[in-house]
């Protein structure tokens, strides 16, 4: 140790106010290369194309909030959305009418594989079909690649 600190004495003091700058330059460099790389955080928007409730959600132990039956949803600003497969956990509520028929409240879980993302893309669309399907897609905006197509039914691990 003795021996670095003779050489850095050594140093003429140009020199060593170089280095310590480069050091920092270095270490700001490198810390703004790790966030610009790291995904940002990602707002849930769900979407509800089912006859019942969504009455909360979560991806990934991140709370969504809820989603009204037959297209109603919402957003849940920021967290950060990661992993190659995301947990989905829903409740299931029921309208009066459905209430008053016996009808009773439901929990589901599926594992998905994560769609890909672009570097733009701040909503993670998570659609709700009937049958206890989940569709999960990226976007950049309040638009969901989803809107204008028909909802037919996917085969989501085993599920028919």
């Amino acid at each position: 140790m003795n021996v670095l600190r003779k050489k850095w004495r050594n140093l003429s003091s140009p020199v060593r106010w170089t280095l310590i700058i480069l050091f920092y330059l270095a270490l700001i460099g490198g810390y703004l290369l790790w966030q610009y790389q790291r995904p940002a955080g990602a707002a849930l928007y769900g979407h509800n194309h089912t006859d019942r409730p969504i009455f909360s959600y979560w991806v990934n132990d991140i709370w969504g909030g809820n989603a009204f039956a037959n297209g109603g949803g919402g957003v849940v600003c920021c967290s950060r959305v990661e992993g190659d497969t995301l947990k989905v956990v829903w409740i299931v509520s029921r309208t009066r009418a459905q209430a008053e028929q016996g009808l009773q409240e439901e929990r589901h879980e599926l594992s998905i594989p994560t769609p890909s993302r672009q570097r733009s893309d701040r909503y993670l669309h998570v659609h709700f079909f009937p049958g206890d399907q989940v569709r999960l897609a990226w976007s950049a905006n309040h638009d969901t690649p989803y809107e204008h197509l028909e909802y037919a039914p996917v085969e989501i691990k085993g599920k028919p």
